[in-house]
């Protein structure tokens, strides 16, 4: 059962992270970023499979980009902030953590886990330990931290978003702040849901208690492992939907157009989800936003415009 539970949290994983990267790409746009961190000859220097794939799809997202020249042109800041200078680093590394989730999980739904295991041919039946959950339970522990990290840095690119003391964007991404609250509670969310996932993420396989008489003296917690897991990528999913509605909202007060990408994900988002003119119930807008990354429309307006994206 963990297993099960496990393999079908990585299915969803193999496109929230492509959606981590397309909503990392819209927020570098909206704060007026620069694409230099993702040059390929950087990556070569430090060439993690998770980290080379992530700015290869960070470039395809914003080719096209009428903003990136626009700030190149302007003296912008040489450095920008770790969420978006080092999203290869860190999306990357959540890419290699869940890659290697994923070996496990395949290796494990293709192995024979029964006890006592029966060999025919031999005419042997041989009791021995290939039930333990271990490997299932440090693999899913390994994937709960890897979506852990894509929501906590995507946070971290909407506080960039919302305050006006870091961008220059209005304050909340509200067209008349002040009056409007705009942005201001769906970053607490996100910050919430981010500090639910740190308790999360905290390691079950780790743990252990006896049962059975002591018989089962070590055990792996491993169906603990994989369902916190898979409530760390739906809290994540919130945290990119976020994401998403504050750089469309953000990407509507630049004047410039996006990357092709970043630009297929603003109108299908815009198709569904109007923009922000004065304050309104968020809940409704998340949760569009949530269901359209779920079903895979969101990336499939993206991938029309800038191609396919790698995952893990």
């Amino acid at each position: 059962v963990a297993t099960a539970v496990l393999a079908l949290t990585l299915v969803e994983a193999q496109d929230l992270i492509r959606l981590a990267d397309v909503a990392a790409a819209a927020s570098i746009e909206a704060l007026l970023g620069t694409d230099v961190p993702f040059d390929p000859r950087v990556q070569q220097l430090r060439p993690h499979p998770g980290q080379v794939a992530t700015a290869d799809n960070v470039r395809r997202l914003l080719r096209g980009s009428r903003i990136l020249p626009s700030h190149r042109e302007s003296g912008h800041k040489v450095q920008d902030p770790y969420s978006l200078r080092c999203v290869p680093q860190v999306h990357g590394a959540c890419r290699d953590g869940l890659t290697f989730a994923r070996t496990v999980c395949e290796r494990e739904l293709n192995a024979v886990t029964d006890n006592p295991i029966l060999f025919p041919e031999d005419g042997e039946v041989l009791s021995a330990g290939n039930f333990h959950g271990q490997h299932v339970a440090l693999a899913a522990d390994v994937a709960g931290a890897a979506i852990a990290e894509l929501g906590s840095i995507s946070e971290r690119r909407i506080e960039q978003m919302v305050n006006p003391d870091l961008s220059n964007l209005p304050a909340f991404l509200a067209v008349d702040p002040g009056l409007n609250s705009g942005f201001m509670m769906a970053q607490t969310t996100a910050a919430a849901l981010v500090s639910e996932n740190k308790t999360l993420a905290h390691p079950a396989s780790v743990d252990s208690i006896p049962t059975s008489a002591n018989q089962e003296d070590h055990v792996s917690m491993g169906m603990w492992a994989a369902r916190k897991c898979r409530q760390i990528l739906r809290n994540v999913r919130s945290v990119l939907a976020i994401e998403f509605l504050a750089g469309a909202q953000a990407l509507d007060f630049q004047e410039r157009k996006p990357g092709r990408g970043v630009a297929g994900a603003r109108d299908a988002l815009r198709d569904r989800i109007p923009h922000l003119a004065r304050d309104r119930h968020l809940a409704h807008d998340i949760e569009t936003a949530s269901e359209m990354m779920r079903s895979g429309a969101l990336l499939e307006a993206v991938t029309k415009r800038a191609g396919k994206l790698e995952s893990f």
